[in-house]
C-alpha cells in the first residue's frame, strides 16, 4: 500500500514521530490486522522509511496500547476482544464524565463558541469519507472535554478515544445506526453542555457511548470483529 493513501498529516517532525503517526493511523483504522506480526523490513517499505524510527515508533505505541511487544518475537498490533473493550468503555466513561462535568464547570463563553463550531463542522462531514468524518467526531467529542484544564486527563481521553474507534472501524460495514438516530444523541449533549448543565450532559453523553457499546460487544461476542 502506497504511503499517499493515508490521510495523515505527517509533513512535519521527525522520521520517528512521522513513522508512529503513520502506524498508528494503520492500526488504529485496521489496515494493519489485530495480531498482526509488524515486521520492520516490511514496515521498512510500506512508510519508505528506515528500522530505526520504526522500531521507536513501535515502542513508542506500546505505551498507548496499540502495538505489544513479545520477548525474542518483535512486535504485533495489539489484539481485540470483548474484555478489552468493555475495559476500554469503562475507563472512558468514567474519565470523561469527570473531564465533561469539570469543562462545564469551567464553562466560558469562547468554550461554548468552540463546541458549536466543532459540532457544526462534524455535522457537515457527516456521509463524507470516513477518515474525514472521524476526525470531526473526535474533535467534536474533544472539545465538549477541553475546557476541563486538566492536560493529563484530556491526554487519557484521547488515547481511549482512538482506542475505542478502532473497533468501530473494525466493525466497517456492519456498523449502521437505522435504529439510533445518532444525530440527536450530539444535539442533546451539545444542548445539555450549551445550557450548562452537567448532569444532563454527562447522563446523554455516557448513553451514547452505551448504546455504542452494546453494539459493537455484540459484534465481538459473535466473532464478527476477530
Amino acid at each position: 500500500m502506497n504511503i499517499a493513501e493515508f490521510d495523515v498529516v505527517t509533513t512535519e517532525g521527525s522520521a520517528t514521530q512521522r513513522a508512529y503517526h503513520l502506524l498508528r493511523h494503520m492500526i488504529v483504522t485496521g489496515v494493519l490486522k489485530p495480531g498482526e506480526k509488524l515486521k520492520i523490513d516490511g514496515l521498512r517499505n510500506r512508510l519508505e522509511t528506515g528500522a530505526s524510527p520504526i522500531r521507536e515508533a513501535l515502542s513508542l505505541l506500546t505505551s498507548d496500547n496499540l502495538v505489544e511487544r513479545h520477548d525474542q518475537r518483535g512486535f504485533t498490533a495489539a489484539a481485540v476482544s470483548v474484555d478489552n473493550f468493555q475495559e476500554i468503555l469503562v475507563l472512558r466513561s468514567s474519565i470523561e464524565d469527570l473531564a465533561l462535568r469539570a469543562s462545564i464547570a469551567n464553562a466560558t463563553q469562547d468554550w461554548e463558541e468552540r463546541i458549536v463550531l466543532a459540532h457544526h463542522r462534524m455535522l457537515r462531514a457527516e456521509g463524507k469519507e470516513t477518515d474525514m468524518f472521524e476526525q470531526f467526531h473526535k474533535a467534536f467529542h474533544m472539545e465538549l472535554l477541553a475546557n476541563a484544564a486538566s492536560p493529563i486527563m484530556l491526554k487519557f481521553c484521547s488515547q481511549l478515544y482512538d482506542l475505542n474507534i478502532r473497533y468501530r472501524y473494525l466493525a466497517g460495514s456492519a456498523m449502521n445506526y437505522q435504529r439510533r438516530d445518532v444525530r440527536d444523541e450530539h444535539n442533546g449533549i451539545l444542548d445539555a453542555a450549551v445550557a450548562r448543565d452537567a448532569d444532563t450532559a454527562s447522563e446523554r453523553l455516557l448513553n451514547h457511548y452505551k448504546l455504542t457499546g452494546a453494539f459493537l460487544s455484540g459484534l465481538l461476542g459473535n466473532g464478527a470483529l476477530a
